[in-house]
């Protein structure tokens, strides 16, 4: 690998010391002048028609600036794709949590006190809130105008609440099954759970006296946001503007509208600044969660473990709408038939209305759902042939030249080096003690593509600033716009400051999100410095009357060629008469050929009399590229692992009555530090990668193959198999029982 010295060693995270310190102001710290406070009136009914909403106590409140429902937004629609989501209800409500009414007051007090004065009288209907029910062609429909939604991917032929479906997949499965000496089918179930990040969706909406519609909010994706309101309320995106602030975690979560426009309306009746914090209940039973998902596998494998054939349908729980997913779709279900060298297959990904909380994005969408299921039944089928699931695995993994299951050609592919890694860090195949037992499963995920801008500007002071129209939701892509603008002009990374640009500034960004991050941000501030590096040394040459094409820039000055002679970089700045910068906009939209396989491996304790699980070891294997920062990449390792551990063994939204019943963090459980085992990390290092410094992605490859390792670690640790997450005493104490073992 190419020696450097700024990028790959572990600095501190460029937003971290605003962070610690308390001055990092976020959207919920914001304080403007006149500013009210936004709350909303939420059905206590999965499902009902609205009667009648009385407002009339709620509107003489002294302090309440404006009260809404659902008649001053009607026939507004939103979403990240597909625009389905009222801003209040109309007729009917369609989850628990729906919001039917809204106050903006001059304190949060108030703003409660007048929700507590609306009367809303409804007639319950029946609630679907299983997608098995509410496919049925006799269900009650939950978006008969569905046809006519902005965003639809494609018009239903009959309306139904299945509403997108999505299929992957080659060759013939009739063939593939004709050839089986085995045919295995099993179904797998995972639960509605909680991105749990520690900011709660939060929006500050301002109209201006040039009835500009300024936004403060903890979104991911400023740009989409933009163009999704101006589409929503009919408006030219230029007469909005997205500020930048601080965001508090995402997980994939942050990048919805939410209750901006909302907000938005509130700040219109008023004609005053709103603020709205979501709280954690409101979280819980309104935000846009993980999707449950039902699985169907159904595979052909030779007598040897060869497969021959693989059939997976996954049908997701969308909740009461689809507006939270950016595709309409969770293109990761693919996953479920995983990197393998399958010839015939075919891939089924369903998403159905229900009258429960809407599902969006959670780290790998669709992944986790369909690696769990597919990582699982491989076991089962190593099992049931009395094949080692390791050698199961490995004689079926794709190499080089191989295509997967579902049609896609790699290059440099890592898939078996990187699994024979993490069985030996594992110590897999050692002896185990009686009801301990160990699981793998593997993952693969490409960094997605985007667009992106960066500028870089040379001060006079000697020091440099990087603007980036990112918001960084946690990840640390500010840290590695720093690391890569400080290698690229020779300048340590305490000289890069990172200043975040309005929607204003450029034309688009992407935004955060599908491990795109580091591949887009990282091409952009290259090019960028390489721009600013030419202008400075244009500036360098026109002083001193140097040839350009032979000065070199490092350690803050500018060397003529290898001799000794140079100028200071802050001496060129000040005297060189304009400003020196660079800018790069990059646009990589490629579908890749390469891929970062991950294997991750769990050595589990069961205690058969109680049916509690330890979790003793857990080990992961990333085939990786450069990685251009030694602590931010495991980072991502330990912390995805661990939201993998909590989605494995106890996080679930629990739903009774079509309503979340454990809405605080009290009741919904995830992982602390006792739960968190010895972390063990190996890197298999790739020569081939993205952009300039060959890199892969890391954020979501972390967590989507955990609790399908962990388990299989509990059916090697008892003989018997959870077939639905969180994987909680009370269920294998179950299995045990009903195994009789």
């Amino acid at each position: 690998m190419i020696s450097y010295n700024v990028i790959g060693q572990p600095i501190v995270r460029s937003d971290g010391f605003e962070k610690v310190t308390g001055r990092a102001q976020y959207t919920g710290d914001l304080k403007l002048p006149g500013m009210l406070w936004g709350k909303v009136l939420r059905s206590p009914f999965a499902h009902a028609r609205i009667i009648r909403v009385d407002t009339s106590r709620a509107v003489g409140l002294p302090g309440v600036h404006a009260v809404l429902t659902g008649d001053d937004t009607r026939g507004v629609r939103y979403g990240r794709r597909l625009f389905d989501v009222p801003p209040l209800a109309e007729e009917r409500v369609l989850f628990a949590g729906e919001r039917v009414a809204a106050v903006a007051a001059e304190s949060m007090e108030i703003a409660q006190n007048a929700i507590d004065l609306i009367e809303v009288e409804y007639d319950p209907l029946p609630a679907i809130a299983d997608p098995l029910e509410s496919m049925k062609g006799d269900a009650f429909l939950l978006h008969p105008d569905v046809n006519d939604y902005v965003g639809l991917p494609k018009k239903l032929e009959k309306v139904s609440n299945v509403f997108v479906t999505n299929t992957w997949g080659k060759g013939e499965l009739d063939t593939g099954f004709a050839q089986a000496d085995h045919i295995l089918e099993r179904t797998y179930t995972t639960p509605l759970v909680h991105q749990a990040y520690l900011e709660p969706h939060s929006c500050v909406v301002f109209i201006d006296e040039d009835q500009r519609i300024q936004i403060w909010a903890a979104n991911k994706a400023p740009f989409a946001l933009r163009q999704q309101l101006a589409a929503a309320i009919g408006v030219d995106e230029d007469r909005i503007r997205l500020n930048p602030t601080y965001i508090g975690g995402d997980f994939g979560g942050k990048g919805s509208p939410m209750d901006v426009p909302l907000v938005y309306f509130l700040a219109l009746h008023s004609k005053r600044p709103v603020r709205m914090v979501m709280d954690y209940v409101e979280e819980f039973t309104a935000a846009n969660p993980r999707h449950p998902s039902v699985t169907t596998v159904r595979s052909g494998v030779l007598n040897d473990g060869t497969l021959t054939a693989w059939e997976a349908r996954i049908i997701f729980n969308s909740g009461a709408y689809g507006g939270f997913k950016p595709g309409v779709n969770l293109g990761g279900a693919r996953d479920v038939a995983g990197p393998y060298k399958i010839p015939h297959t075919f891939v089924e990904a369903i998403q159905v209305y229900t009258n429960s909380v809407p599902g969006g994005h959670m780290r790998g969408p669709g992944e986790p759902q369909g690696i769990f299921a597919g990582e699982s039944h491989l076991d089962e089928i190593a099992r049931i042939l009395g094949i080692d699931p390791l050698e199961f695995r490995l004689k079926n993994l794709v190499g080089e030249g191989d295509v997967t299951a579902t049609g896609s050609l790699y290059r440099d592919v890592k898939a078996k080096e990187t699994l024979e890694a993490a069985s030996m860090a594992a110590r897999y195949g050692s002896p185990l003690a009686m009801n301990v037992g160990r699981g793998m499963a593997m993952g693969a995920r490409a960094p997605g593509g985007g667009e992106t801008h960066v500028g870089v500007i040379f001060q006079k002071d000697g020091t440099v600033v990087a603007r980036t129209p990112i918001l960084d939701q946690g990840t640390g892509t500010y840290t590695t716009v720093n690391q890569v603008v400080a290698e690229e002009l020779g300048l340590s990374s305490d000289k890069v400051q990172i200043i975040p640009w309005n929607t204003d500034a450029v034309s688009f960004d992407t935004g955060i999100g599908g491990s795109r991050g580091t591949r887009v941000a990282s091409q952009a501030a290259y090019a960028a410095a390489q721009n600013a590096k030419q202008e400075l040394l244009r500036a360098a040459s026109e002083i001193r009357g140097w040839d350009p094409s032979n000065l070199v820039l490092k350690d803050n000055k500018v060397y003529k060629g290898n001799t000794e002679d140079y100028i200071d970089f802050d001496f060129v700045v000040q005297n060189c008469g304009f400003d020196i910068q660079g800018t790069s906009g990059i646009e990589d939209r490629e579908q890749l050929t390469v891929t970062a396989f991950c294997a991750q491996i769990a050595e589990v304790a069961v205690d058969v009399e109680t049916g509690q699980i330890k979790l003793l070891r857990f080990t992961s294997a990333h085939d990786v590229g450069q990685v251009l920062n030694p602590i931010g990449h495991q980072g991502q390792i330990n912390g995805g692992v661990v939201q993998g551990i909590g989605y494995a063994l106890m996080e679930e939204l629990e739903v009774e009555d079509g309503r979340v019943s454990n809405v605080t963090f009290g009741d919904y459980k995830i992982p602390t530090m006792a739960d968190i085992p010895e972390l063990r990390t190996v890197l298999v290092q790739s020569k081939n990668g993205v952009g300039p410094y060959n890199i892969k992605g890391i954020g979501e490859n972390t967590n989507t193959a955990v609790a399908a390792a962990i388990a299989n670690a509990v059916e090697d640790a008892i003989g018997v198999r959870v077939y639905s997450l969180p994987i909680t005493a009370e269920k294998v104490l179950a299995a045990l029982r009903e195994s009789n073992v």
